[in-house]
């Protein structure tokens, strides 16, 4: 390898602390609702997980908040996509089969590699390539699951639909705003928008039901949730330093291994052929787009 594939790779650090703190996240999110605590309520202290880290990232930059209609439309918009794509995907598993809707929403990174590819002209070497390729692959069949549940209609089909296509440009966003607005920035107004929604999910809450409140209710709620607040925290700056067409597949298929095996050392799961077949190709794809040797950007045109 050449002096300059081996020069240091911020990104790279970046996206692998996504990839561990979501694949702890993913093994351990089940467990509020198992213990009597709604989805919808679960959302309000995710929401509210995003401000610790939001503050600290600004502090650390000597609270200099990018107050710029790009930074704030950015930010906004970056939150709002994600958070708008969850409120709508709470609809979608009232009326559709999780074991179709989890697959199509996987493949949010399609949407934001072809963004990428087409609009801000990024490209990856061969190993890269087929890292992309295989991890594209395997996404729905680390998703994929079958049930016995009957769908009511095809409504939830447009929605899934459009929770991949928001959470996909909120990735291309992510990298696009990150040319000109500082990442705390970016962050901070994720925040704002996670936090602006937080009255909906309030009022989608069936509080006729009743809702655990003890330590294993909300609390131990919010020490799961602060660990998907902190990967979101560290996938902007893995945005930031790196490829939008590596860092969002890389990130999306590397957090499901991680919950794989944590889930089979401390739970026993062992997960079925077809998602044992998805977890290997995702562990060849997140390697490829490991091993693929940074290039050098290309030099402006005079």
């Amino acid at each position: 390898m050449s002096a300059g594939s081996q020069r240091a790779r911020p990104w790279l650090a970046y996206a692998l602390v996504t990839v561990v703190l979501w694949g702890a996240w993913g093994a351990l999110a089940g467990l509020s609702a198992e213990r009597g605590f709604p989805d919808t309520l679960v959302y309000c202290v995710w929401a509210l997980t995003m401000i610790p880290p939001a503050l600290f990232v600004l502090g650390r930059a000597g609270w200099a908040l990018d107050r710029s209609p790009r930074a704030i439309g950015f930010g906004m918009a970056i939150g709002l996509l994600g958070a708008g794509g969850q409120m709508i995907l709470f609809k979608a598993l009232t009326t559709g089969p999780a074991y179709f809707i989890f697959p199509i929403i996987s493949l949010s990174p399609v949407v934001t590699i072809a963004l990428s590819m087409l609009l801000l002209r990024e490209r990856t070497g061969r190993l890269g390539a087929a890292g992309i390729v295989l991890a594209l692959v395997a996404l729905p069949m680390l998703d994929l699951s079958f049930g016995d549940g009957d769908a009511q209609g095809l409504g939830w089909f447009p929605l899934a639909l459009l929770i991949m296509a928001a959470w996909g440009v909120q990735a291309y966003f992510m990298k696009l705003a990150n040319d000109s607005v500082s990442a705390e920035s970016i962050f901070f107004y994720m925040m704002a928008g996670a936090l602006l929604l937080v009255p909906v999910a309030w009022t989608m809450t069936d509080l006729s039901q009743p809702v655990n409140l003890g330590l294993d209710g909300p609390w131990m709620t919010a020490a799961i949730q602060i660990l998907n607040a902190v990967g979101a925290l560290t996938l902007v700056y893995a945005f930031r330093y790196g490829k939008a067409i590596v860092v969002a597949p890389l990130t999306n298929a590397g957090a499901p291994l991680v919950t794989a095996v944590l889930s089979l050392l401390f739970a026993g799961v062992v997960p079925g052929p077809l998602k044992m077949v998805g977890l290997a190709l995702a562990l060849v794809a997140s390697l490829l787009l490991v091993m693929e040797p940074e290039r050098a950007p290309a030099a402006p045109r005079p």
